[in-house]
């Protein structure tokens, strides 16, 4: 979009928060860049440059905004809606990969070569990996050096900067602060709504996640929540709770839905996982989808315009780790909302690996496939047929035959999922949906589905509905949460109470 520069600047003129995260500003006569929203006065158009990420701002020589904080503003959506190298390569370096594996290991991942993974991405993005992973890396530590009382030379190395100097200097040239400047600003600002807060609780790290308006809650917070695993899962005072397995060490995130962003609470045992942490948190709520798109598109259909008009905003529950939600897929087919978290409850206590939570609550990991390898079929409550599938899934995610994760190839995960005995449309079509982030899976054999479609006047049959949801694409999977939503099931409704009961 950064090449269209007439609608750039009428997205500026118009402060259109939409934008932010789909191009940068960049005012040659300040040396500032600031996202599309930014409040300032905006200046002359001829002054105005406009760059594809913040990473390109950067190396062009621009400082980020002090007001606008553009640094912080919601990803691009393109990265949620496309499957090919760059957009699996800018999740991979929101997960972390650059920092932890370096551009060789981004690159594998990838199966291209470091020279053309960093040509492909500066010619879109205009920067390559270790400009963009710098750029993230600078978010971090200003995230840690506003939210923490942590020493510098502490958040220097939790943020992935290799030396305190480097870490000084990088912040100095993105924030034209010092570090100390930067806390001292943040403890002067303690009392505006705009301010990352420190929590009550020791070792504590509370932030806000920004998205683009509108967000419905109801669907993704009820859906979490009601089907969430007990000792893993819980809702409590109004957010979602979790452990997550985190590269360095174990962690817990609350959630909670507020008018203009999600409130964030991080607990980590290595501040190391900050990065990949929020950025889990933020592909679970599906906080980078572009709902002003989405809608627009749903809503040529007058079968459809209705539901959308009355509750716009809907994002598609996601996970914080594929190979989990699959499991989970298969120990919820065909079977209650209540069974499958039975099922899966008994596979925790079994097999997940203990935690503390600091909050109480919370007691296990969610076990990962090496500590199912070794899963004892015959102990299984469950069907013959569906123990050989879990297996199956399981040694087939343990040996890599079946990779998931932010950087899969949508269509080759599809092809291994359903060369597994068990795994049908249903099947493929929910973790590519929830676990991949397809925007255009869907689920035409789904009952809740079929439900809708037959009280909107909709084709109820699978190939029918295929056929007329072609007009969705290539956001189906939106489509399924509205049509979802027709329903009386507990998981569209915002949760009340303490805690789901069992």
């Amino acid at each position: 979009m950064h090449h269209d520069t007439e609608r750039c600047v009428r997205a500026v003129r118009s402060k259109d928060a939409r934008f932010d995260g789909w191009f940068f500003t960049a005012v040659r006569t300040t040396g500032i860049y600031c996202r599309p929203s930014c409040p300032a006065v905006p200046p002359k158009p001829a002054n105005m440059t406009f760059y594809p990420s913040a990473a390109a701002c950067q190396q062009a020589g621009f400082r980020a905004c002090k007001r606008c904080r553009p640094d912080t503003s919601p990803g691009s959506p393109e990265w949620n809606a496309r499957a090919d190298a760059v957009a699996r390569a800018m999740r991979l370096i929101g997960d972390g990969v650059v920092d932890r594996e370096g551009v060789p290991g981004l690159a594998a991942r990838l199966g291209y070569s470091t020279r053309q993974l960093e040509r492909q991405l500066r010619a879109e993005l205009g920067a390559g990996p270790l400009a963009l992973a710098r750029a993230q890396r600078a978010q971090t530590a200003r995230v840690l050096i506003e939210t923490t009382a942590l020493p510098m030379a502490e958040i220097a190395f939790a943020a992935g900067f290799a030396s305190v100097r480097t870490f000084n200097d990088t912040v100095r040239e993105v924030f034209a602060l010092a570090p100390g400047e930067l806390r001292a600003r943040a403890a002067r600002r303690a009392g505006s709504p705009s301010a990352a807060t420190g929590s009550g609780t020791p070792g504590a790290i509370t932030l806000r996640l920004p998205y683009r308006a509108p967000l419905n809650p109801d669907n993704l917070f009820g859906h979490l929540a009601a089907t969430a695993v007990p000792g893993v899962e819980e809702w409590r005072d109004g957010a979602y709770r979790r452990t997550l397995d985190l590269p360095y060490g174990h962690g817990i995130v609350a959630l909670a839905p507020r008018p203009d962003h999600i409130a964030c609470k991080l607990h980590l045992t290595d501040a190391r996982d900050l990065t990949i942490a929020i950025s889990r948190a933020r592909w679970l709520l599906d906080l980078d989808a572009d709902p002003a798109a989405v809608d627009e598109q749903l809503r040529t259909d007058p079968l459809l315009r209705p539901l959308v008009d009355k509750a716009p905003g809907r994002r598609v529950p996601r996970t914080v780790d594929a190979a989990e939600f699959a499991v989970r897929a298969v120990l919820g087919q065909q079977v209650s909302t209540a069974a499958a978290r039975t099922h899966a409850a008994r596979l925790v206590t079994a097999h997940g690996e203990p935690v503390e939570d600091p909050e109480g609550g919370l007691t296990r990991l969610f076990p990962g496939p090496a500590a199912l390898a070794g899963l004892d079929p015959e102990a299984l409550a469950l069907p013959r047929s569906r123990r050989t599938t879990l297996t199956t899934l399981v040694a087939a995610l343990a040996d890599g035959t079946v990779r998931l994760g932010v950087d899969s190839d949508w269509d080759e995960a599809r092809a291994r999922l359903s060369a597994l005995p068990g795994f049908g449309p249903w099947t493929v079509e929910v973790v590519a949906m929830r676990a991949l982030g397809d925007p255009d899976a869907f689920l035409p054999t789904d009952l809740g589905v079929r439900r809708a479609a037959k009280s909107l006047g909709l084709p109820s049959g699978p190939a029918a509905l295929t056929a007329h949801a072609a007009a969705w694409r290539p956001w189906r999977a939106y489509a399924v949460q509205y049509l979802w939503a027709t329903g009386d099931h507990p998981i569209n409704f915002l949760p009340h109470d303490e805690k789901v009961p069992a």
